[in-house]
């Protein structure tokens, strides 16, 4: 079997600004959003990209545009009629854009039905916040659809309805997403859009304010440090019938850590193999084989569900048959669609025994939207070597997906990965497998504490763990992590482990490309 083209399963999700060709895709896009009512025309368009490009953004999904939003900046005045957009935003226009001025006002955002459910109005939202921290703005500021209210019009006014949305008693398909981006609702707009039907022509005003705003500075003047929100899953194996029921089960967790807000989400090393459970019995080198045949299924589901929760997903691991040669690998799936992977380095005895496993020779450092992550599977991290390279490219974050059937062989994984945080002035997450799978040969008993690590020292958790689980259960951990504070801790620690090591007397040199390269 040839190697798998990873292109063919990336779905590439791109947030940016709107140019004029976009024109038609977005007039096709408001018809479908708001049947009824009049789309803009090529004239609002081209006013809106001429005085202020930055605000106008839309999201594009395998080259087709999914979402957009719109908006200018004007002074913040209570005075101004904000429950009128016409007068506000100068009939879409913006032509009373204000550069100086400390609010942003959105106009509309829109998500196509067909890509609905994949959070993409999060992104947008997220753009805007962006946006105001860039350019030091205060606020932003939101007049909001509530289209579920027309279905209860009858049985209550615009205001009850909207204090059962905040309290989660009903679900609007506008305001929820607005509450969950962090918006809070100011008061009530009577006849906001008198066509909007599915409104009665209400709307909500809502504001979200820039913790980050200072007062008198024009735009940001220092680096503001976003915490890295890391989800890690402790996964418990169980007996399936079919691969969708073992994907609803993966889907779950994903939902959690995107409800969350999460930036990672970590599964364990193979726990595909919960596959094997529904598939005839065979020995395990083959089984491994038949496994590794649920890999396009596996890249499909991950790729689709890393879009859909804006989430960078590291996969686990799982078999894959590349020429005739098996491989443990682990695949990073973005939230932007893209797809990465790691090959195992190191194959443990077992493996080789049971499944013939190959290793891999390369150390891969990804770059994301959080900065750039490793991954090593399991054993790898029992190999100080591999994190010092992971660690010369930049890597902040090494992910350990592992799977170990006793406590001895957890704490090795443990233990090792708390090393290499103080060798290396990082964190290390690692996530493993709970549960038994009975008749799978070599995966059928399962032992994890999963658990977040950090350096050793004042500035960080007293016992160096940043969150752990509690042992053999399923559950989930989340805990946010500071790069800048890694960045201090390597300058001026109580210790200096990677500044202080004797390279006169030893280093680690290694291949890679065919050159040798040193650390």
């Amino acid at each position: 079997m040839e190697p798998l083209d990873l292109k063919e399963f990336e779905w590439k999700t791109v947030v940016r600004n709107l140019t004029i060709d976009d024109f038609d895709a977005l007039v096709a896009m408001q018809e479908r959003c708001f049947p009824g009512m009049k789309p803009w025309t090529r004239d609002h368009i081209e006013s809106q990209l001429a005085i202020f490009p930055e605000g106008q953004i839309g999201v594009e999904v395998d080259g087709k545009l999914a979402a957009s939003s719109s908006s200018l900046i004007l002074e913040y005045d209570p005075k101004m009629e904000w429950h009128n957009w016409q007068a506000v935003a100068d009939g879409g226009f913006i032509r009373n854009h204000n550069p100086q001025g400390d609010t942003l006002y959105g106009i509309e955002i829109m998500v196509d039905p067909e890509f609905r459910g994949m959070k993409l109005s999060r992104r947008l939202y997220d753009a805007r916040k962006e946006l105001c921290r860039e350019r030091n703005l205060a606020r932003i500021i939101i007049g909001g659809r509530i289209p579920g209210y027309g279905a209860h019009a009858d049985a209550m006014g615009p205001r009850e309805y909207i204090e059962c949305v905040m309290e989660k008693a009903m679900f609007d398909p506008v305001l929820t997403a607005q509450l969950s981006n962090g918006f809070a609702v100011q008061g009530l707009i009577p006849n906001y859009f008198p066509a909007d039907d599915a409104s009665r022509g209400y709307a909500t005003f809502l504001e979200w304010r820039n913790l980050d705003y200072v007062s008198g500075a024009r735009r940001r003047f220092h680096n503001i440090v976003e915490p890295i929100r890391v989800c890690v899953v402790q996964f418990e194996m169980r007996l399936v019938k079919t691969f969708d029921e073992w994907a609803r089960q993966c889907e779950f967790f994903l939902d959690t850590a995107s409800d969350y807000k999460c930036d990672f989400v970590l599964f364990p090393e193979l726990f595909t193999t919960q596959l094997l459970s529904c598939v005839e019995a065979m020995r395990p080198g083959m089984a491994a084989r038949e496994l590794a045949k649920f890999t396009p299924q596996y890249l499909d589901l991950f790729t689709e569900m890393a879009v859909k929760y804006d989430l960078n997903v590291v996969g686990g691991s799982q078999f894959v048959v590349e020429n005739g040669t098996l491989y443990n690998v682990s695949y990073l799936f973005k939230r932007d669609g893209s797809i990465g992977k790691q090959y195992k380095i190191h194959i443990t005895p077992s493996e080789k025994k049971w499944w013939g496993v190959t290793p891999g020779d390369t150390v891969e450092v990804f770059d994301t939207d959080c900065g750039r992550v490793a991954i090593q599977i399991c054993y790898d991290i029992e190999f100080p070597e591999l994190t010092r390279i992971a660690a010369q490219k930049g890597a902040q974050i090494i992910f350990v997906p592992f799977n170990t059937d006793t406590r001895h062989g957890y704490l090795r994984v443990r233990r090792c990965a708390q090393a290499r945080c103080v060798e290396n002035h990082l964190y290390v997450a690692i996530s493993g497998c709970t549960g038994n799978l009975p008749f799978v040969e070599n995966a059928d008993i399962h032992y994890a504490q999963s658990g977040i690590f950090t350096p050793a020292d004042a500035e960080f958790a007293r016992d160096a763990v940043a969150a752990e689980c509690n042992p053999n259960v399923e559950t989930v951990i989340i805990h946010d992590l500071d790069f800048e504070q890694l960045r201090r801790h390597r300058e001026s620690g109580s210790v200096q482990n990677w500044n202080d090591r004797r390279r006169d007397l030893y280093r680690v040199v290694y291949n890679e490309g065919g050159q040798q390269h040193e650390v």
